[in-house]
């Protein structure tokens, strides 16, 4: 449900008084700006840290030295808040004639072949890097691409963001009630983005995840099976704290893969979400530690 209130018009006004700042300096600078909010984020709210720290050290189990955890708690902090920065500023930044100064492709040339064959596919990411990018760079060059979204609770500062994310002909499809519409698109050849590591509940499908059990949301895999569609699964990962990026394919998941297959919605989850994982093993210090990933578990789980 939506606000509108006092406190709404206030966040309202900070993000667009600081959006009208940002405008000023480079993008550069505004990430390194970012990281020293991280820093004084993890002073006045250290919860957040603590729980990174948490999801790090359950996920490495032992692999990694306390030191090393702590560092990448401390870098997931500055890339929450560098996401937010390029939230921002990178819309306006990506469109088909500059995209090439700040974006490199990665393993892309199977995917884009699929893209350009004008069929529908699913794009599946995670809460990584810059991931938002993704959705930017493929509208900039003409694809029809469709994300999923939540919308904020304040329906001022969301109407803001939305008008961010679509400056470049980027759709956006709320959330509740999206498997309808989404179906209908894919048939129509589009390019429907998804994020796929979000705790689904004790309904979802719970697999693997850091060797953890993790509830995932079914609607991806049931999408794809009811309109064969193929799955690719991406990342946007930022290459330093300069707004240059590496956008890259790590796995395309086809139809015939999950036909064979014995209990196809569970296999098409796993594999999904292990490609997460794999691109977030490459650089866990992107990976968003303090997201309550593992918060629900399966009823005869003891954890």
């Amino acid at each position: 449900m939506q606000h509108s209130g006092p406190l709404q018009w206030l966040a309202y006004f900070a993000v667009k008084s600081l959006f009208a700042i940002m405008q000023v300096f480079p993008l550069d600078w505004n990430l390194q700006t970012a990281r020293i909010f991280a820093r004084i984020w993890a002073k006045i709210m250290p919860r957040h840290r603590q729980r990174a720290l948490a999801h790090l050290s359950a996920a490495y189990q032992g692999k990694l030295s306390a030191r090393e955890i702590s560092r990448l708690a401390d870098r997931c902090l500055d890339s929450v808040v560098m996401f937010a920065v390029e939230v921002i500023c990178l819309p306006r930044l990506i469109n088909r004639w500059t995209w090439s100064r700040y974006i490199h492709l990665v393993n892309f040339d199977e995917a884009l072949k699929l893209f350009l064959e004008g069929r529908g596919a699913i794009l599946v990411t995670g809460h990584y890097g810059a991931f938002e990018l993704i959705g930017h760079l493929l509208a900039a060059l003409d694809f029809r691409t469709v994300a999923v979204m939540r919308p904020l609770d304040n329906a001022r500062l969301n109407q803001f963001i939305v008008d961010s994310r679509t400056t470049h002909g980027l759709e956006l499809l709320d959330k509740r009630g999206a498997a309808t519409q989404a179906e209908e698109l894919l048939r129509d050849g589009a390019l429907v983005g998804f994020i796929g590591d979000q705790d689904a509940g004790r309904k979802g499908v719970f697999v693997d995840f850091f060797e953890r059990p993790a509830s995932t949301y079914k609607s991806i895999g049931l999408l794809a099976m009811a309109t064969s569609s193929p799955i690719v699964i991406g990342y946007a990962r930022r290459r330093g704290d300069c707004a240059k990026y590496d956008i890259g394919v790590q796995r395309i998941i086809y139809p015939q893969e999950w036909e064979t297959q014995s209990s196809p919605l569970q296999w098409i989850t796993q594999v999904y979400t292990s490609a997460i994982e794999e691109f977030v093993r490459a650089d866990p210090s992107q990976y968003l530690w303090i997201h309550r990933r593992w918060k629900s578990q399966p009823r005869s789980s003891n954890s």
